[in-house]
């Protein structure tokens, strides 16, 4: 661990931590503030027909933002990769910040072709940077440090209040001033994230440059190989959907490509599991604990497939259906993205607290994984509640403020547990592997969340509302009542 006492060492700190912290810490906030700010206009943007917008569909509008924001997640795995094989976490992180603002101020250049562009650099950017910036927080802290978990509760909090900033000033400047320059200024904010992550560099020590081993001549020449072929995988696959498409053997639409996606992902996600469960585990018990990690990727799909709707069905039921009005004046829409980020500042504490005040009582995973999912349910049976009185002209704004709040609670009862889980439960050799699966279950959520945005155009706010509800509910009651099998397969994991 000669990596992280270099980077401890020496009389400042941040908060009584490493003061490589304080790096990170503003790195993420200004890159979350980037992220959120833009994705509270995204689609607004596409939708608006009045005020320079790009006018599309519903259908059209939920795919594209579910696509990019499945990329969002999805490309954290070869970001990851790449920083482990070729870059090092330190310049991935570096380039991906630079990717970033780059694709943020292409997006402030008023035209389509730039809007498709933006989004490409901005995901691509956010798949070097996010997993990255984590693992060099965790590498700041000797392996059983116990400032460590109190390290990375200051990190997510940079992450709220950077979600929190981002849609407040963002969502002004784009919804009335002009969308473009809130793109900009998300740009902005990112750029501000690669400056001082360059400033504060030095605190870092030599946490998150590339391994030893990984320096070899033979080690990178067999990675940039090994990245080639894949990167060739990836053309191939384009060519043959294109060609598809093209042939005219089936019509294209955005949407469609959408939900192929979904499809393939889905299937690759189950054949990949039955590898490792079939060849890869050495025992019993670890094809049950893997056995188990592919149950909590599923919840977590559906867990996220409803919660990242915020962005998407949700924003749109804020402009299109909610009282805005303060004091005579319109509060844009985006606005009350900043909900959750507030209130999981506000109750994480909480959270934190009942669980340790529950000691032995503590709810089992397969409880925790099912309160999460009954909560998110109970959150859209409110918006379907609020939904009925939409004949009656604009709804109040407290239906989406409770419905946030219920979905908050339920982020807090899943994600830290599902996350913490996976490393407990993964056999060692297959850690990276099996944290990658996590993400994955996040961007199918994240891809959904836009498809289901898209059913606006044939359903009533109110059927889509029930329709999601009643799936967040029925594996909310799966997992409860599999707790206990659950807690079989966990094999002592606790």
């Amino acid at each position: 661990m000669g990596e992280a006492n270099s980077a401890v060492s020496g009389d400042k700190t941040f908060l009584g931590h490493p003061m490589g912290l304080s790096t990170l810490f503003f790195t993420e906030m200004w890159e979350r503030f980037s992220y959120y700010g833009m994705r509270a206009l995204l689609v607004l943007y596409m939708t608006d027909t009045v005020s320079g917008g790009l006018g599309m569909g519903t259908a059209r509008a939920g795919a594209i933002y579910g696509l990019y924001t499945f990329g969002v997640y999805a490309l954290a795995l070869p970001g990851g990769w790449i920083a482990d094989r070729l870059t090092g976490q330190r310049r991935a992180v570096l380039a991906g910040g630079v990717v970033i603002a780059l694709g943020h101020y292409v997006l402030a250049i008023p035209d389509e072709w730039t809007f498709y562009l933006g989004l490409i650099l901005v995901a691509t950017g956010t798949g070097l940077l996010k997993p990255n910036v984590s693992a060099i927080v965790a590498g700041l802290y000797p392996e059983k440090d116990a400032r460590r978990d109190a390290g990375f509760s200051i990190f997510y909090m940079g992450i709220n209040v950077g979600a929190f900033m981002g849609p407040g000033i963002c969502s002004f400047l784009g919804e009335k001033v002009d969308w473009h320059l809130g793109f900009g200024v998300a740009g902005l904010g990112m750029t501000l994230a690669v400056i001082q992550y360059v400033r504060g560099a030095k605190y870092l020590g030599t946490v998150g440059f590339l391994k030893a081993e990984a320096q070899e001549p033979q080690a990178l020449a067999s990675a940039r190989r090994q990245l080639l072929k894949g990167f060739g995988v990836v053309v191939l696959l384009a060519a043959l959907l294109a060609s598809v498409f093209l042939s005219g053997m089936v019509s294209f639409t955005i949407a469609k490509f959408a939900e192929a996606i979904w499809y393939v992902i889905s299937v690759l996600a189950i054949v990949y599991f039955a590898y490792v469960i079939i060849f890869a585990c050495r025992d019993g018990l670890e094809r049950r604990r893997v056995g188990l990690i592919f149950v909590l990727f599923v919840g977590a799909a559906f867990f996220w497939s409803g919660f990242e709707q915020a962005g998407s069905t949700m924003n749109l039921f804020a402009k299109d259906h909610t009282n805005l009005e303060i004091f005579s004046w319109e509060v844009p829409a985006g606005w009350l993205q900043q909900v959750n980020p507030l209130l999981i500042v506000l109750l994480a504490p909480l959270m934190g607290m009942l669980w340790v005040w529950l000691g032995r009582r503590n709810p089992t995973l397969g409880v925790k994984f099912g309160l999460g999912l009954l909560f998110l349910g109970v959150g859209f049976l409110v918006m379907a509640w609020g939904s009925n009185y939409i004949g009656d002209g604009r709804v109040s704004p407290m239906w989406l403020v409770s419905t946030y709040f219920f979905h908050t609670v339920g982020e807090l009862c899943l994600s830290p547990v599902g996350l913490s889980s996976i490393t407990k439960l993964s056999p060692d050799r297959l850690v990276g592997q099996m944290m990658g699966t996590w993400f994955m279950g996040a961007a199918l959520g994240n891809l959904i969340a836009g498809l289901m945005a898209g059913r606006l155009e044939t359903m009533t706010p109110y059927g889509l509302f029930v329709t999601v509800a009643t799936i967040s509910l029925v594996a909310a009651a799966v997992f409860l009542i599999c707790a206990k099998p659950i807690r079989h397969l966990a094999g002592g994991i606790k």
